[in-house]
């Protein structure tokens, strides 16, 4: 038997943000039992919460590269439930001309960068909003909005005449990378504004995996969804850190005992939409190396 010592890094589960938005759809649900209701686009980026969601009767549209305008084709009665990623304000006008009833699930943090964009377009201010094309979050932000530039990398930065420039980001974004491009756009545009919104849980989380460094990690686990940010930027950060292996896995199915040698120091981490449930199965697996025990996803929510 192979002997692991592991170290389940902090914070794990929802962050608040999910929590808020998974209580708004069970309460929605359990508010209005006989309604059809649809969530447009998923939730949270994990396929098990969105089958969970299911169980309780709650329908999820989502069709790959369909922005939330598009998929608004999809539904034509009954609640539609907007995501923790926010929706653009043309999707808000179109979902009321339906006839729709709107719940908005967006979080917190999410509603505070719309809001501080919203207040700079009302500026005449040019937006610069480092994100990733076709994400949810970002396209609620550039969705329409001439005035926003949606900037991936360094070479995306634009050549524009405005002394008006303000810089801000999605919040699920690397903290290294993020810095990178805020320093690029400031040497080029001395005079811009700029607000970094990354979120806690998304800084938490990284700052938790540079903190690794040189502390004889073998192996890093991150939990999570394959579509999630905040999940693919944790797994970035911890090459950056220097761990030998970084393994992704959706849940205990992706584990394989044999990739991993023998006496390895293992530190576990988590995306800020990952159920704890999954992130415990695969700590007792390791730790037990056990049968698998079987996914319920009635326990997921």
């Amino acid at each position: 038997m192979k002997q692991f010592t592991i170290q389940m890094l902090e914070p794990q589960g929802y962050c608040g943000g999910v929590l808020k938005a998974i209580q708004i759809a069970k309460n929605c649900r359990l508010e209005n039992q006989s309604e059809h209701i649809t969530i447009l686009g998923n939730l949270v980026h994990n396929k098990y919460v969105q089958e969970a969601l299911q169980y309780h009767n709650i329908e999820t549209v989502d069709v790959k590269n369909k922005s939330r305008l598009e998929l608004l084709d999809l539904i034509d009665s009954g609640i539609v439930i907007f995501t923790a990623h926010g929706v653009s304000s043309a999707v808000f006008e179109k979902a009321r001309k339906k006839g729709l009833k709107i719940i908005d699930a967006t979080c917190p943090f999410v509603s505070q960068t719309q809001k501080i964009v919203k207040e700079y377009l009302e500026q005449d201010f040019i937006v610069f909003y480092i994100g990733k094309k076709n994400h949810p979050e970002a396209q609620a932000i550039y969705e329409g909005n001439a005035n926003v530039y949606l900037i991936e990398s360094t070479q995306d930065i634009p050549s524009i005449n405005s002394s008006k420039i303000f810089v801000t980001n999605q919040t699920t974004m690397s903290i290294l990378d993020i810095q990178n491009i805020f320093d690029e756009i400031s040497k080029k545009y001395p005079t811009c504004i700029i607000h970094d919104e990354i979120c806690n849980a998304t800084r938490i989380r990284q700052q938790a995996i540079l903190n690794l460094k040189n502390q004889g990690i073998d192996t890093l686990i991150v939990v999570g969804d394959p579509t999630s940010n905040n999940t693919s930027q944790l797994a970035n950060i911890g090459k950056i850190a220097g761990i030998p292996q970084v393994i992704k896995a959706q849940s205990v199915n992706d584990i394989d005992l044999d990739s991993i040698k023998n006496h390895a120091h293992i530190a576990i981490t988590s995306g800020a939409s990952t159920p704890s449930y999954l992130t415990n199965m695969i700590y007792d697996y390791l730790n037990n190396q056990g049968e698998k025990e079987k996914i319920r996803i009635e326990n997921i929510l």
